[in-house]
């Protein structure tokens, strides 16, 4: 049996094919997916991976031999499937490992609605039905009549449904250059931006599951130093780039400098609340001190999350909140069935600036107030003693304030430091916040010491 503990994630389904998994597995997923959800129909898609349209088949033979019907709206990126989920009011199932190597491919799975699947949503008795019926040779025979399989294709209602919430078509013109990593960013972009006033310059744009430019993940630097040669090289007046399976944007401003997701949170926030004034958004406790003040400052009410979309969503439909950011470049709209898209967010961020007259850089600079040390990673072997002796020391300090929301915080008079450990590697993770960058180095190192003894 396959050993699914490496397998099931947090939120997702996620390994190496065939070696981990394969297409026999699939089908006993989307079994259960059936089982646990009690669904009469399901909507499934895939990104552009090699494997994914094979598992993609078999996630939908295991749905529809428990009686449910399957539409398949094809090659999609994982907020296209959202929007299938919603727009429809099915549960759906992505295929894509997102901005993981070739090797690797997964499963996001989400409730009608583009509710969310997680560990206590769903994902823990998925598990354990495919575990089991792994060792017993199969799902069980169901009385319901096989269900139906259906093609249908949903990428111009996506486009249309997210023009009708930003309206681009008034804009002044602009220069953007999009990198979609050989991603699905290469499949959405060219009909959501179509007929509006943008030239576009497209940066690999061919769908190839094997990645031959650069891997499809605009948050390691190295990825997107094409993006910002371009955009210096030819004037634009700004970059996007899109994550595999393009649910994430993370954007560079007209110099190439990379803009903070913490900036875009914040001025998406702001354009959010200047639609709906007084409303709620929601923040993960990564994101920059900047976005609760500029809620605050819109009239809004700021609330702080742990890190990771299914917390989000859940706050969001607690809360009712508008908008919702994480530091990691994940934007959640209310509007968009509280799912995360970051093709939205890239269009707020086009709208802001082509109603003005200014460069990105002048734009964001009211948003992006602080420094920060970016995600910084330390392998250990012992991550709950590393955490206790910087918690111990920091509990001394009278000049310090300490709660463990998600991790260990820490917060100072001009400064923060998270440092969370990972689910799924030996790995502690360190984020700082200050004043001036003299702080977040004297903390950075500090805190090293500590973590790395």
């Amino acid at each position: 049996m396959a050993d699914l503990s490496e397998l099931v994630k947090a939120y997702d389904v996620r390994g190496v094919v065939p070696d981990q998994w394969d297409e026999a597995l699939a089908e006993l997923f989307g079994a259960a997916f059936v089982q646990v959800t009690g669904a009469d129909a399901i909507v499934v898609g895939h990104d552009m991976r090699p494997s994914s349209p094979g598992l993609t088949r078999a996630f939908g033979r295991g749905a529809t031999g428990q009686g449910a019907d399957v539409t398949e709206i094809g090659l999609c990126s994982t907020d296209q499937l959202y929007f299938a989920s919603g727009e429809l009011d099915l549960p759906g199932a992505m295929f894509t490992a997102s901005h993981n190597p070739a090797r690797y491919n997964g499963i996001k799975m989400c409730r009608a609605g583009a509710a969310p699947v997680g560990q206590d949503t769903g994902l823990s008795e998925i598990r354990a039905l495919v575990e089991r019926w792994s060792e017993e040779g199969g799902a069980p025979r169901t009385d319901k009549p096989e269900g139906t399989l259906t093609q249908r294709d949903m990428l111009a209602d996506y486009a249309a449904y997210l023009r009708s919430l930003v309206d681009l078509a008034t804009i002044r013109p602009l220069k953007v250059v999009v990198d979609a990593g050989n991603g699905m960013g290469g499949h959405t972009v060219p009909t959501v931006f179509e007929g509006l006033p943008l030239e576009l310059d497209a940066l690999y744009f061919e769908l190839d599951g094997t990645f031959p430019n650069h891997e499809a993940n605009p948050l390691d630097p190295k990825n997107i130093v094409d993006l910002q040669s371009r955009v210096r090289e030819t004037g634009a007046d700004l970059g996007l780039a899109f994550d595999g399976d393009a649910d994430r944007c993370f954007v560079v401003d007209e110099k190439g400098d990379p803009v903070s997701p913490s900036a875009i949170t914040a001025l998406v926030a702001s354009r959010e609340l200047a639609k709906v004034p007084g409303s709620t958004v929601i923040h993960n406790l990564i994101t920059s001190w900047s976005v609760p003040e500029v809620v605050r400052e819109n009239g809004g009410t700021p609330v702080r999350t742990r890190v990771g979309h299914s917390f989000i969503k859940e706050e969001m439909a607690k809360t009712g909140a508008i908008f919702g950011g994480e530091h990691s470049a994940h934007y959640y709209f209310r509007d968009f069935w509280n799912a995360d898209t970051g093709m939205l967010a890239a269009m707020h961020v086009l709208a802001a600036l082509g109603e003005q007259d200014g460069t990105l850089s002048e734009l964001v600079a009211r948003y992006d107030r602080y420094a920060a040390s970016g995600e910084i990673n330390s392998t250990v072997d012992d991550q709950a003693g590393r955490l206790a002796a910087v918690k111990e020391t920091y509990a001394a300090r009278e000049d310090a304030e300490l709660d463990e929301l998600d991790g260990l915080t820490v917060t100072g008079p001009d400064w923060w430091f998270n440092l969370r450990p990972s689910n799924t590697e030996p790995l502690l993770r360190l984020n700082i916040e200050a004043r001036d960058a003299d702080t977040v180095a004297r903390l950075r190192d500090e805190v090293l010491a500590l973590v790395r003894a």
